[in-house]
């Protein structure tokens, strides 16, 4: 199975996660933001696809071997589940933001039974919000929901905290501290830049990591 090293580099290499300490971007809650994901274009380079998704199926095949279905968080991971489960050879669904209002009004996409085991594919995991937003419906209808596996987290205080609370257990393909490392031997950032994007996780609302010096 593919490393987190392997992962953060195929990450890396087509910008799917960016680094760019000295000219951050704002996040939609408005946040300033050394980091901006966006692992939908994972989706775009075959290669890239198929490491994280085969990754993804061997994740689940060693955690949760009872597993029965997959679901996918809308709508970035709803790709990775389809293809994941493809490979395991189970079914597979997804879960949207909210319920349609129109039609049958469904925010499960896809047949569930009570009781079937469930895992969630998340493409990142940030303070955890959404992808709880994912497994709360899952469980309203009786899914036995056995874990996350997602591509890559930041790993903040807030995620681990929401996710403990809700007895979530998630494993991620790839988190901040390896890309971080990966970034820095490859020469995507300077080495200085490290404690600052480790600032900026540690508490992301606090801008003080800007004034960390870089040089």
């Amino acid at each position: 199975m593919a490393t987190k090293e392997q992962i953060a580099q195929a990450l890396l290499s087509i910008k799917a996660v960016y680094l760019r300490p000295n000219d951050p971007f704002t996040w939609a809650s408005g946040i300033i933001s050394p980091i901006y994901c966006d692992n939908r274009l994972t989706l775009s380079y075959p290669d890239v696809r198929t490491l994280i998704d085969e990754a993804l199926a061997q994740t689940v095949h060693e955690l949760y071997p009872d597993v029965q279905i997959l679901m996918g968080t809308s709508t970035a991971g709803i790709a990775h589940a389809a293809i994941a489960a493809d490979r395991l050879g189970i079914p597979m669904g997804y879960v949207r933001g909210s319920a349609k209002d129109h039609g049958r009004k469904n925010q499960i996409e896809g047949r569930i039974s009570s009781g079937e085991k469930t895992v969630v594919i998340e493409d990142l995991i940030s303070t955890g919000g959404s992808v709880l937003e994912c497994v709360d419906p899952l469980r309203e209808v009786g899914a036995d929901v056995l874990g996350v596996v997602s591509i890559f987290t930041y790993g903040m205080k807030k995620s681990f905290e929401r996710l403990g609370t809700a007895h979530v257990h998630n494993t991620s393909l790839c988190d901040l501290d390896t890309l971080i490392d990966v970034a820095v031997a490859e020469h995507y950032i300077q080495a200085e830049d490290a404690p600052r994007l480790r600032a900026f996780r540690d508490n992301p609302s606090d801008t003080s990591w800007r004034a960390l010096s870089s040089n």
